[in-house]
């Protein structure tokens, strides 16, 4: 394994990749909670967090193991990479295609059960809210013809197939669902991993607090 994922008892985040120093270049690059990777030290606190929410989570306490969990929103990268791809109708979408709205990237797979409650509420955004935001449903490590039968499943929003290049702009998806929220402006409003209970009252009240009265 070269890679650690984002690490969840049930839907209470652990840990992300960047945790573990797999995330960015340069400065900072490597520093995480549970780094350097081979330190005994790194591993014995990674098993006593673990193990804490996992004890957390048997004795029913989730609110007291969400409390300690690390933020699910906190965002790895500033801004909406550059980036063009060509969704499952063969047109280009570009960065600059999409300034001006509330921008969400959601990374998905067709393998992932929580993927497909993300998909449906952001199928009911892009309809609430129209033009006035952009939601672009990313599939990586799913084969096209199961991507295209959940989009035609779910409709009503603009689906791509992910490539390594484009996760990578994004900070090096290695966990699904994961969910970019963007302001009009390109900058980075929130980003979450997995499926957390509060996702849709989340997402929804950051929509409506970046979208102009």
């Amino acid at each position: 394994m070269t890679r650690y994922p984002a690490i969840f008892v049930d839907d209470i985040l652990v840990a992300k990749p960047k945790d573990f120093g797999f995330y960015g270049k340069g400065e900072g690059a490597g520093d995480g909670r549970y780094t350097p990777l081979k330190s005994a030290g790194s591993h014995d606190r990674f098993r006593a967090d673990l193990t804490r929410m996992i004890d957390l989570v048997l004795q029913g306490r989730r609110d007291d193991a969400r409390a300690q969990a690390p933020p699910a929103d906190a965002a790895e990268i500033k801004a909406l990479p550059t980036f063009t791809l060509k969704d499952l109708d063969g047109k280009e979408v570009a960065r600059e295609d999409l300034e001006g709205r509330v921008v969400l990237v959601e990374f998905w797979a067709t393998w992932c059960p929580p993927c497909q409650g993300t998909l449906r509420h952001l199928a009911e955004l892009q309809k609430r809210y129209g033009d006035r935001i952009a939601v672009l449903a990313v599939a990586i490590e799913s084969d096209e013809a199961d991507v295209r039968r959940m989009a035609g499943a779910v409709g009503g929003l603009r689906f791509a197939m992910g490539t390594p290049e484009l996760a990578r702009a994004f900070g090096d998806v290695s966990a699904v669902p994961t969910l970019f929220l963007f302001d009009p402006r390109g900058k980075t409003a929130a980003a979450y991993y997995g499926a957390p209970p509060t996702l849709h009252a989340d997402t929804d009240a950051r929509i409506r607090a970046l979208l102009p009265n």
